[in-house]
């Protein structure tokens, strides 16, 4: 069955905008090395078993008194890489363990305190999934046209968002799931406390009558 043209629009539109997403470009400024750790990070989601290429370009030259190290984890404990002492091109692979946020941090450490305004240009680009892929290579491999090459990678993408709605649908579900288990405690909870209250209620007034008649007062 055909999809409907608005859909088709919708899908070819969220894969166009996906694939024109520019670099992340940044000034880092250098804290000095008594200073408190100060990085900043860039957070991305990522599925499980989904290929990850981050790439940094950072300016400046070795030994020209500031250090940039990176470090790629993600929210669950998963260490991806911890590149130190960056300049130029720095491009690390690896495919995601755990469907979890992942940061890619950066700190600029001043080794000379002899510098005015200490900073590094840095220029990230993120590629997940198909975008991840060298299609050039693929294309040669197989032998494919051009437009059999880009047809492929389209597919690739729209698989992607499919199997990432299908993962937001079933995390929906899921609190849904939370939700209503933890609607149903509060009710019986509830419950419970209001026929606590009734009893004490009950054995407040049991007890102040069997204390004024031990006093004679009733």
């Amino acid at each position: 069955m055909a999809l409907p043209r608005a859909l088709l629009q919708y899908i070819c539109g969220l894969v166009l905008l996906i694939a024109s997403v520019n670099a992340l470009k940044f000034d880092l400024q250098a804290r000095g090395p008594s200073e408190s750790k100060r990085e900043r990070c860039i957070r991305n989601f990522v599925a499980k078993d989904t290929l990850v290429v981050v790439t940094a370009t950072v300016s400046g030259s070795k030994g020209d008194g500031m250090v940039v190290n990176m470090h790629i984890l993600d929210n669950v404990g998963n260490e991806y890489g911890k590149p130190k002492d960056v300049v130029g091109e720095q491009r690390t692979v690896f495919t995601s363990h755990a469907d979890a946020a992942f940061d890619v941090c950066f700190e600029n450490v001043m080794t000379s305190s002899r510098m005015n305004n200490p900073s590094r240009h840095i220029e990230l680009d993120i590629d997940i999934g198909a975008d991840a892929k060298d299609w050039s290579a693929i294309q040669a491999t197989e032998k494919l046209r051009p437009v059999e090459t880009e047809l492929r990678r389209i597919e690739e993408s729209i698989a992607e968002i499919v199997r990432e709605m299908d993962y937001l649908r079933a995390r929906e579900q899921k609190l849904r799931d939370t939700n209503e288990s933890t609607n149903t405690r509060v009710k019986w909870f509830g419950i419970g406390t209001t026929f606590l209250l009734i009893g004490l209620w009950g054995w407040q007034i049991m007890y102040l009558r069997a204390y004024f008649r031990s006093k004679h007062l009733i």
